[in-house]
């Protein structure tokens, strides 16, 4: 797909890759871009760009409930204080995905994130967001890349600091997701933030 917006199921321009689902529409329309803030809601969208690396975000986005009860709401406190039989419980859960790397990773992020004070997770991230004006907005799809310098210098910082699980291209599917960037094409209904 690398053909700019397409009409929607109410006759609305949106990005070819909100269409495919019902899941996607209601996804695309009101959360994919749309600023996120906080450290444990950052936390989530973290992990889950995480498990999602190789598979479909449908994948994950129909299990993101399952996520959530199996990680404790992804409370950053909580999750770091998961033990063996956490992860065990985890191993054994098919309401996520069950892999054990992706796992490790979230808890020992959730260590690691413990120890930072209030707002750090948050305001480090939101450091990389560039400024809308420097970057040209996508037409197609085409037009917008995997990774950019900004995502590379995050996912550098975050592992700097002892973050697992976190390349250049999930950093900027993070800042795609969580609003740092807005990736809707330029003949999009949700470009901008506008609701739909």
């Amino acid at each position: 797909m690398t053909g700019g917006a397409l009409p929607g199921p109410d006759g609305k321009p949106r990005c070819p890759w909100g269409l495919s689902t019902e899941d996607y529409v209601r996804y695309h329309d009101e959360e994919w871009g749309r600023p996120v803030h906080g450290d444990d809601a950052l936390f989530e969208r973290l992990c889950l760009e995480a498990f999602q690396s190789g598979l479909s975000w449908i994948t994950i986005l129909r299990r993101r409930e399952g996520f959530r009860r199996a990680f404790a709401g992804f409370g950053i406190a909580a999750v770091a204080e998961f033990t063996d039989a956490d992860r065990s419980r985890l191993l054994a859960d098919t309401g996520i995905i069950r892999n054990r790397a992706k796992i490790d990773a979230s808890i020992a992020n959730a260590r690691v994130l413990a120890g930072w004070a209030p707002g750090e997770l948050d305001a480090l991230i939101w450091s990389y967001a560039p400024d809308p004006a420097s970057r040209p907005v996508p037409r197609t799809v085409a037009d917008v890349p995997p990774i950019t310098p900004e995502s590379a210098s995050l996912s550098k910082a975050l592992k700097k600091r002892g973050i697992r699980f976190v390349g250049p291209t999930t950093a900027y599917a993070l800042m795609q997701a969580c609003g740092l960037v807005d990736d809707h094409l330029a003949d999009c209904v949700a470009r901008g933030g506008a609701p739909v």
